[in-house]
């Protein structure tokens, strides 16, 4: 089994309240990318919130992710359904049952992982391009997950630092 050292949260970019299922997500990432999709092997996250709070697994944990490039080794990807307004700009869509599926995933993986010091979102992971030690909404490669997860989760990880 391979380290886990972190969580990043995702969102899949899509409009608040249209429902995409795990199986929507693993096309789009399975299929060639001549025919539009990404052409990956699997689907990149390990969880897939929907908007009513469920959970469905994706790729398996004990396989590196594809969803944050350059920290997948040691990383679980959950992703949430949503993340844009009804004009295509991002915004926290998150539904209370995906609050709680999130955090309720997030709590059992800290469980289960004790090595997990690190929650945070995709856009955190953005290049620093002014080189002051703080990812700013200047410089995110994309917004996603649209809200601040590591604040938001820290708590969790409370018992860890």
């Amino acid at each position: 089994m391979r380290k886990i050292n972190k969580v990043i949260i995702h969102c899949s970019a899509t409009k608040e309240g249209v429902n995409y299922t795990e199986k929507d997500i693993r096309k789009w990432h399975t299929t060639p990318k001549a025919q539009g999709g990404n052409g990956w092997k699997d689907i990149g996250y390990h969880f897939i919130v929907l908007l009513d709070g469920s959970v469905e697994v994706g790729r398996p944990i004990e396989q590196i992710g594809a969803h944050c490039a350059g920290h997948n080794t040691d990383s679980i990807g959950i992703c949430y359904i949503g993340g844009l307004d009804t004009n295509s700009k991002p915004k926290d869509t998150r539904t209370e049952g995906q609050k709680d599926g999130i955090e309720d995933t997030l709590k059992n993986l800290i469980e289960k992982y004790p090595s997990i010091q690190e929650i945070k979102g995709h856009r955190d992971y953005s290049p620093d391009l002014n080189g002051n030690g703080i990812i700013e909404s200047f410089e995110w490669l994309k917004a996603c997950p649209c809200f601040d997860a590591e604040p938001e989760y820290k708590r969790l990880l409370k018992n860890k630092r």
